[in-house]
This record gives structure tokens, C-alpha cells and sequence, in this order.
């Protein structure tokens, strides 16, 4: 009888160490993972403002992976809320980092925007709900992320937010768009 319960035990620990993988692994199909990141995209473009940034990953288990830069602690939370919702997701990991509140850097985003935003062939831009190119701020320095039409708006955008006073440093992430 003790040799039984030793065996279970031993059994119990093994699969308790195995790969996850050797259990019921969910793998999602390309098109269920498809499915997700539309409607991720959905859920939280509407949230998203022109000085924060959130993106996703989403692998074969259900688990959406949040990036990002926010200046609301409440976007952080509303966007792992917003992922939990959505059919197919399994677990949230949240990597959202909340911008410190610096005053300042309000007022490099704002000029920064006006920067970018005012310059010819950038009207169609501000007329979006979200504008395509989002500016993050953190102790001074600037990250641009998200798409233009063609090169020359990327250095454009590039070179109006390095004229910005106060700015220590910018990085662009811009992706040229492929529409």
C-alpha cells in the first residue's frame, strides 16, 4: 500500500513538472489568432490617444502579450480589461509602462504635435479619431511610433519633433505604411 501511494505521488510530481505543452496545449489556428488581433485592434484603438502607444502579441496558447506607453495608469487597466473580453484569449500579461507625470514633458508633447501636425499634407492626419503617429514622452526624450505614407513624411516627421525645444533625444519607430 505505501509502495502505491509513493508511485502516485511520484506520478502526481512528474506531471506537475512536465511541459505544459505535453497537456492540453491550445495552439490556435492562424485564423482564430487573426480573429484575436482584429479584435484587439477594435477593442483598443477607440481607448488609445495620440501621446500613448499600445500594442500586442498574441501566440498559439491564447496569451496576449500588452506593449506600451501610457500616461493613465486607468488606460494600463482598461486595456487588459478590453483583452480579457475578447473570445480566445486565455491570459493577459500587461508590460503597459505608465509615463511618469512630468510637466514638462506635456509640454513637449503638445508641441511636438503641433510640430508635426501643422506642417503641409499632414491635415488629413488630425482629422482621424486617432492619429497615425503617436508621441510618447518620457523625462524629455521622444519616441515616435506608428505609420506615414512615404519617406519623406518619415523624415519629416523625424526632424519636426528634433526641432521641438526641450527635447533630449528622438527615437522614430515610424513604419512606412504599405497600403
Amino acid at each position: 500500500m505505501k509502495r502505491f501511494i509513493l508511485t502516485i505521488i511520484f506520478a502526481l510530481c512528474v506531471m506537475a513538472t512536465a511541459p505544459s505543452s505535453a497537456f492540453a496545449a491550445v495552439n490556435l489556428s492562424q485564423a482564430t489568432r487573426a480573429r484575436i488581433e482584429n479584435d484587439l485592434v477594435r477593442e483598443l484603438g477607440p481607448r488609445v490617444g495620440v501621446f500613448d502607444y499600445i500594442s500586442f502579441q498574441v501566440d498559439g496558447n491564447g496569451t496576449v502579450t500588452l506593449y506600451g506607453q501610457v500616461r493613465d495608469a486607468l488606460l494600463k487597466r482598461h486595456a487588459a480589461e478590453d483583452a480579457r473580453k475578447i473570445e480566445g484569449v486565455k491570459r493577459i500579461q500587461n508590460e503597459i509602462e505608465v509615463l511618469p507625470l512630468v510637466p514638462a514633458d506635456d509640454n513637449i508633447r503638445r508641441a511636438v504635435y503641433v510640430s508635426i501636425y501643422s506642417q503641409n499634407g499632414f491635415e488629413r492626419y488630425r482629422t482621424r479619431a486617432v492619429p497615425p503617429v503617436h508621441i510618447i514622452v518620457k523625462n524629455g526624450s521622444v519616441t515616435l511610433e506608428g505609420f506615414v505614407a512615404n519617406k519623406l513624411e518619415y523624415a519629416q516627421v523625424k526632424a519636426a519633433a528634433n526641432n521641438v525645444p526641450g527635447v533630449f533625444s528622438v527615437k522614430n519607430n515610424l513604419q512606412i505604411d504599405k497600403e
